[in-house]
């Protein structure tokens, strides 16, 4: 099910379930690659490292390449001019080696791409290991989000809380930095008996709009979708979906993928809020393998 946005080309059936423009609606730039859906090579963490314009070559084929840059926008916040372009992500969490085969819990780390495969951002979990150890999925964190020139797009902070229905005032809320420092929005779980439900706010916690999870976020042999709702909740404008990966994958390892769509014509601080949205839920329901699966 797809949430085109008023006044914008059809889409067709994507990867993942998602649309992506027909062909013809979004052209290529002259000298830049088209890849496919491309495979999810193991990265290192977020250094700030200088650009990579391409990927090695591996035995499945061309990697992933980075998104081409967009003109700077004296309107919008340093780097967040990509999320100006496209109204769909996809988000691959990493396999971590030492995690998978010993559960010693180590640092997510993720890509995030658009509908056409390429690199738009690298997001990295930056904790110490007595926090990751000791309070597990619950843990607060800081995750640093850059682009291809290594720079530090967005932060998002998630201070240490209870998720519980039984202590409604001290629920999660995950605060969206960008650039690092200047505060562009909240994401704030709302009380609920049964169902996950939150609340995307801006940067003065206005309520901008709503978020609603099934009653079991189970992922068993199927994708789970959160839907982004409008104000009053009368209409759906876009979802996050956590997508099944496979029996292996997902028992014996807590990476995982994810896909966001949003209106084209939302304001680029509150895309950058929504794609906030979906590590906290990453974190919230699906950051234990196997028996939370």
């Amino acid at each position: 099910m797809n949430y085109p946005a008023p006044g914008y080309p059809p889409t067709a059936p994507g990867p993942y379930g998602y649309g992506q423009p027909q062909p013809g609606a979004y052209q290529v730039p002259p000298g830049q690659p088209n890849y496919g859906p491309p495979g999810q090579p193991n990265y290192g963490p977020y250094t700030g490292v200088p650009p990579v314009q391409n990927q090695p070559m591996g035995p499945g084929g061309p990697q992933s390449a980075w998104m081409p840059a967009p003109p700077a926008d004296p309107n919008c916040p340093p780097g967040l001019e990509y999320l100006c372009q496209i109204d769909q992500l996809l988000v691959h969490q990493q396999v971590e080696l030492l995690e998978a085969f010993t559960g010693f819990e180590t640092n997510n780390k993720y890509e995030i791409k658009n509908s056409m495969g390429q690199r738009v951002y690298f997001a990295a979990e930056q904790n110490d290991c007595c926090t990751r150890m000791c309070c597990g999925a619950a843990r607060s964190f800081a995750m640093t989000i850059g682009d291809n020139a290594g720079r530090e797009i967005i932060r998002l902070v998630r201070p240490y809380r209870c998720s519980s229905c039984f202590f409604p005032c001290c629920l999660q809320k995950l605060e969206v930095q960008a650039p690092p420092g200047n505060v562009v929005g909240y994401v704030k779980q709302n009380w609920h008996p049964c169902l996950p439900k939150f609340t995307i706010q801006n940067d003065r916690e206005e309520d901008i709009l709503k978020l609603h999870g099934p009653c079991i976020p189970c992922s068993c042999c199927s994708d789970v979708n959160f839907e982004l709702k409008s104000l009053d909740e009368s209409s759906v404008v876009g979802r996050i979906s956590k997508q099944w990966s496979g029996v292996a994958k997902e028992y014996f390892t807590d990476a995982d993928n994810f896909g966001v769509q949003f209106p084209m014509d939302l304001d680029v601080k509150m895309k950058a809020v929504v794609l906030g949205a979906l590590f906290l839920i990453d974190f919230m329901f699906f950051e234990t393998s196997g028996e939370k699966h």
